[in-house]
């Protein structure tokens, strides 16, 4: 067992929650964003491209409209296959890196310290289509939540942001990761709610470190600043070489944020897993029984 291992299989209160998620970030940094860009990397990079073609095209898209209103249609259809690569590509890039993070936790756990690449490279590939389906599934039960009114929307996300830790350290399908949440979140909605906001209200500080120069260079470009507003100047903005990689780099941070979030609910889970099903404590158990014998 590695010295700076850290036993994800516990009860934790909030902050031992909060401090763990840094504390096993420092610890396993490299070996974690090694592991995470080589399978997730590929997938990255297509959405990186797939974000400048869509910024470049849109402000295209603008100026066509204002100068060159023949072109409109081939410029819409062009928009709307760049926007559309770009959407899937996001939703593969997240489900890929949320996959990546929860298997590579997984090895981490089972190796107490190491990993095995060619393992979590496997699982990730092998249950990518359970992901997606359970993101479907949980993203119309939020959004319909949300609709309908605010409050259900809130209450259901709380559990369900746990069914991907449940598909994967439970081993069920997607459905059945569904219906667990609900009862692993029974009796502790509050606390998981409590940590999830806290942690949600960190995410969108550190993000917004990554949306300030965006905001400020649209500023500048659309003449705010200096109190002269150019109109060609906020068209031609969205083809800036600068504009677009401030959108890219902005982009990168606020994805890679997000894997707080989802380490974080690794902890959240088994913290639940601990007071509903002591697997934890009856695995230590029987690990000091065959260090006796």
């Amino acid at each position: 067992m590695k010295t700076d291992y850290i036993e994800f299989k516990k009860q934790r209160e909030l902050g031992d929650i909060l401090s763990d998620t840094f504390a096993f970030l420092r610890a396993e940094f490299k070996p974690f964003f090694t592991t995470f860009f080589k399978i997730v990397g590929p997938f990255l990079l297509v959405m990186i491209l797939a974000l400048a073609a869509y910024l470049y095209f849109v402000g295209n898209m603008a100026n066509i409209m204002m100068f060159d209103s023949g072109n409109e249609a081939a410029s819409f259809a062009t928009i709307f296959i760049v926007g559309l690569v770009y959407i899937l590509s996001i939703m593969a890039v997240y489900t890929m890196s949320q996959s990546t993070v929860l298997h590579y936790i997984k090895s981490y756990s089972n190796g107490k310290g190491t990993t095995d690449f060619e393992t979590i490279q496997k699982e990730v590939y092998g249950s990518f289509w359970n992901f997606i389906g359970l993101g479907i599934m949980v993203g119309l039960s939020v959004m319909v939540g949300f609709i309908f009114c605010f409050i259900p929307g809130i209450y259901l996300y709380v559990p369900l942001a746990l069914s991907f830790s449940i598909l994967v350290f439970n081993r069920m399908g997607a459905s059945d990761a569904y219906s667990y949440s609900f009862t692993l979140v029974k009796d502790e909605w509050w606390m998981t709610f409590a940590t999830f906001f806290v942690l949600g209200i960190i995410v969108a500080i550190a993000s917004f470190v990554f949306k300030l120069p965006i905001v400020i260079y649209q500023w500048f470009k659309m003449g705010i600043i200096s109190g002269e507003v150019d109109a060609e100047g906020t068209l031609d903005m969205f083809k800036d070489p600068v504009y677009i990689l401030l959108n890219i780099v902005g982009t990168i941070g606020q994805f890679l944020l997000n894997l707080i979030s989802v380490i974080a609910g690794v902890f959240i889970y088994f913290n639940l897993n601990e007071k509903k099903n002591f697997t934890g404590t009856y695995e230590r158990i029987e690990n000091l029984g065959k260090t006796s014998d």
